[in-house]
């Protein structure tokens, strides 16, 4: 018999907020504390009545974990051919030598890139060119590094499978592909544009008037980044299939974790990959890491504590849309600077969705989810998972990104972004067109 009560919420929520903060500390790594409070959860919610094992099994989303392990194995082996390179290669020799345009075009690629696929793994291979690049040319590195991470987020919110906090919302609302498209993707757009213009200046104060050898530059061989062209060009046949079936996903009654498998299994059948190369791309510690997320948050769904806070702050809300997805907005944006966009959504994801019997239409909620922790990752070097990753890039390329730096401009990136979010947000809700 379930128990659910006060003593429940003080409990589960404790183990709520110890897990939080274990993962806050960085004592340890990110996957072994969110397994610890997993762990105590199950333990915890058993002996009180409130959440068995079987209901943490049941609370992880194995759709989620699907979409992210089928898209991890297609990208990974397209990586493994040299793909990124050489388009990152390509992108720079368009630039000529120009600071400018390199800017532009190295921010604009990480973003359109970041729409389709892992922003985590379009970072792993953009940086590294990026950096070299900038010392051939005698440009200051960071500031690329630091568009690069900023595009990386926002191209992401664009789309269903840019992030993995949109993964998330997607599979918990029942958004499609194509919903992504049509409410994230203009918001991202426009957020894109306000970034760059707010960025450009400083880069360009920063690149100063240093020596320009575009020669160097030009002279960049991007075929010999290629090391099986011909894999390459099956593996982008199966990538556009996938992003083919992920439109239509709906009216072939797929969710967009068996397309991703179907991907993955498709390129099984045309590259036959040792089960090393199969796996090379997936990110196990991410996989462990948001299952124990969720197995968390479920306990503390199942205590009807979410549930009590989520009628408080309709409460605070007076019962407005637009004020109660405001709010989410701009919550989802203070908690990914805090403890990283990932844990923000899997908490947040929760919370909406304890609102559902509060007779409020929850589709806006779920945009602002989206746009909030997805633009608002920007604002700390802890935002994401893409912008840690950047940063230990940068330091072994020894051209450090240094907090102080990503304050100073992430900050009010991060602001900015969520700004044109809520005039976007509330344009959305007063014509429909988000609810």
């Amino acid at each position: 018999m379930r128990v659910v009560g006060w003593p429940t919420f003080v409990v589960a929520g404790l183990v709520f907020a110890a897990s939080y903060a274990l993962l806050f500390s960085r004592h340890v790594h990110r996957t072994l504390a969110a397994l610890v409070g997993a762990v105590a959860m199950i333990v915890a919610g058993t002996a009180l009545g409130f959440y068995s094992p079987h209901e943490a099994a049941a609370s992880i989303d194995a759709d989620t974990l699907w979409l992210l392990f089928g898209m991890m194995v297609i990208v990974g082996l397209l990586r493994a051919t040299g793909f990124f390179q050489y388009v990152a290669i390509r992108t720079a020799k368009l630039a000529r030598g120009n600071p400018t345009i390199l800017f532009l075009s190295l921010g604009m690629f990480t973003a359109v890139a970041s729409m389709f696929l892992d922003n985590l793994t379009t970072l792993l291979t953009v940086a590294p060119v990026t950096v070299s690049v900038a010392e051939v040319l005698a440009l200051p590195a960071q500031p690329l590094l630091l568009l690069e991470a900023m595009a990386a987020n926002i191209g992401g919110t664009a789309t269903l499978v840019g992030d993995p906090p949109n993964i998330l919302i997607g599979s918990a609302a029942g958004l499609s592909f194509n919903a992504f498209l049509t409410h994230t993707l203009p918001v991202s757009l426009v957020v894109l544009g306000g970034a760059t213009a707010f960025l450009l200046p400083r880069f360009r104060r920063s690149a100063g008037g240093g020596d320009r050898n575009a020669e160097t530059v030009m002279g960049m061989e991007e075929r010999r980044a290629l090391s099986d062209p011909r894999t390459m060009v099956k593996l982008l046949v199966v990538l556009g299939l996938v992003f083919a079936l992920f439109v239509a996903h709906r009216a072939l009654g797929l969710t967009p974790g068996v397309v991703a498998l179907l991907g993955a299994a498709l390129s099984v059948l045309l590259l036959r990959p040792n089960i090393e190369s199969f796996l090379y791309g997936v990110e196990w510690d991410l996989l462990i890491f948001l299952s124990a997320l969720l197995v968390i948050t479920g306990g503390l769904e199942a205590s009807g504590a979410l549930g009590t806070v989520g009628q408080w702050v309709v409460s605070a809300a007076g019962g407005s849309v637009l004020l109660l997805a405001l709010l989410l907005l701009w919550l989802g944006a203070l908690l990914s600077w805090v403890v990283s966009a990932i844990p923000a959504t899997v908490t947040l994801v929760a919370l909406v969705r304890g609102l559902a019997g509060a007779g409020i239409p929850l589709t806006p909620l779920w945009w602002a989810l989206a746009l909030g922790v997805g633009l608002g990752a920007n604002g700390t070097p802890f935002g994401s998972a893409a912008n840690m990753v950047l940063v230990s890039i940068a330091e072994r390329a020894e051209q450090p990104l240094a907090y102080r730096a990503w304050f100073r401009d992430g900050m009010p990136v991060a602001v900015l972004s969520c700004l044109i979010a809520s005039a976007f947000l509330w344009l959305g809700i007063a014509t429909g067109w988000f609810l």
